[in-house]
């Protein structure tokens, strides 16, 4: 009897399925273990526990050197410097640091600084634990033809996408997108639409105020969706003076865009009312949905694509007693799409919502972090959830109120369990604002031994 033979061409078909088998299965790793459940879905995934977050601290006069820093904080259990700061790089002056994202092959990582309109790109790659900064984007208003305070930086395959708060002729809310390849390299603006250039988009409802805040996308639906909310001249004002200012609290964004993902051209202009802030999005390939909070007005809205097709925004759940101003700040949403973390600034609380019924958001669980709290990451594993506290220099609590601190906590299924605090007034760090996840195992595949790494600020080793 012959031999049975594989052909070149069977040959060549059998490594090709192969390799989709083991990308696929590698894939499926990769989502079943650790990373923030807000990043890109063009990102490399960390696979395993995080080893490190990243906090975009701001800068406070006469405390430490007074300047922005990027503060790298251990987190893996498994390390001798576990709950310490191991490295602060500063960055020179105060920039009003507020939000960061890493590029699609985490390589860098882009902060911004709302007042000054800088992009500081780090290398977090070729030493996870040590950052060092590799460029600084000086130039970001001219190039965008006027977009100020770069906010949301956002991973596409190659580039960054990053979301102004404000333009440099009147300082108000009319804003635009911009476009950067991964190296820096300026791209494209791609402006809010507006009453008097809705640029093809059909509002919904009676706005479009070309307000900006963030951007996501579910690429498998072709969308890209961003949100609103108020520009330099409200966020560089004190908190209080804007509350008891009437003109000022009428500068705030009360619409979400819907955008064609692949041409960045706007399709639909929502009412959402109450300036809608972080948006995340459904996971799960059949749920096409994502959510967001609106911070004047306490609720959680859904935009969704109902059974025509088409895509809506609504109000789905109210965040604590809208009439005390608890203050949404930012969300995180569960890997399995099952629950959202919701933190209220005013009140300090971190709130856990079931999305079993995602168009019915229930509250289940609720925990005060703080005096005031601000941004939450939350692991895809759903294990680790971690919270800072800051959300604007000139909006910060006073007094005693201000605290200013980094929290690891365990979700054990029923509650929030404390693992570790950072005091950052106390360790002269400044207002610790957003953050982002780094891990030795992207680079190398493993960690390595814990006294390998040595705990430094500033070059300086610690004791």
């Amino acid at each position: 009897m012959m031999k049975p033979t594989i052909t070149r061409r069977a040959r060549l078909g059998l490594l090709t399925f192969s390799f989709a088998v083991l990308t696929a299965f590698s894939g499926m790793l990769s989502v079943a273990q650790a990373d923030e459940t807000c990043m890109s879905p063009y990102m490399a995934k960390i696979v395993g526990q995080e080893d490190f977050v990243y906090v975009w601290t701001l800068g406070v006069e006469g405390l430490g050197d007074g300047q922005d820093k990027l503060v790298t904080i251990d987190v893996n259990p498994n390390s001798s410097n576990y709950g310490q700061v191991v490295q602060t790089l500063s960055v020179g002056g105060r920039n009003e640091a507020h939000h960061s994202g890493l590029t699609d092959d985490r390589k860098y990582l882009w902060a911004g600084g709302l007042d000054t309109s800088k992009i500081f790109i780090f290398d977090v790659s070729s030493d996870p634990a040590r950052p060092t900064l590799h460029r600084v984007i000086t130039d970001f208003v001219d190039k965008s033809g006027g977009v100020v305070g770069p906010h949301t930086t956002y991973a596409l395959p190659g580039r960054m996408l990053i979301t102004g708060l404000s333009n440099n002729q009147d300082n108000g809310g009319r804003t635009a997108m911009v476009e950067y390849t991964n190296e820096g390299e300026y791209i494209a603006t791609h402006w809010m639409p507006t009453d008097d250039n809705l640029q093809g988009a059909v509002k919904s409802g009676k706005l479009a105020d070309g307000y900006n805040y963030d951007v996501r996308v579910l690429p498998r639906r072709n969308i890209m969706l961003t949100s609103s909310f108020t520009g330099w001249s409200n966020y560089m004002m004190d908190f209080g003076k804007m509350l008891q200012d009437e003109e000022a609290m009428k500068r705030f964004g009360n619409t979400m865009v819907l955008w064609n993902l692949h041409s960045k051209k706007p399709k639909k202009i929502f009412d959402v009312p109450g300036a809608p802030l972080e948006i995340r999005c459904a996971w799960k390939p059949r749920n096409n949905w994502c959510l967001t909070t609106t911070a004047l007005t306490s609720k959680i809205w859904m935009v969704h694509e109902d059974d025509q097709g088409e895509w809506q925004a609504k109000p789905v759940a109210d965040v604590g007693d809208a009439a005390q101003v608890p203050l949404p700040v930012d969300i995180s949403i569960g890997a399995d799409d099952t629950y959202l973390w919701v933190n209220t600034f005013m009140d300090g609380k971190t709130r856990r919502f079931d999305l079993t019924d995602p168009h019915n958001p229930k509250q289940v669980y609720e925990k005060v972090i703080g005096k005031q709290v601000n941004m939450a990451s939350s692991s895809w594993d759903g294990k680790r959830v971690y919270y800072t506290s800051s959300l604007l220099a000139n909006w910060d609590k006073k007094g005693d109120d201000n605290e200013q601190y980094f929290k690891a906590y365990e979700w054990n299924g029923k509650e929030l369990v404390q693992q570790f605090a950072l005091d950052f007034t106390q360790m002269k760090l400044g207002r610790p604002h957003q953050m982002r996840f780094g891990a030795y195992s992207l680079y190398t595949g493993k960690s390595p031994a814990a006294d390998q790494l040595a705990a430094t600020v500033d070059g300086t080793q610690l004791q």
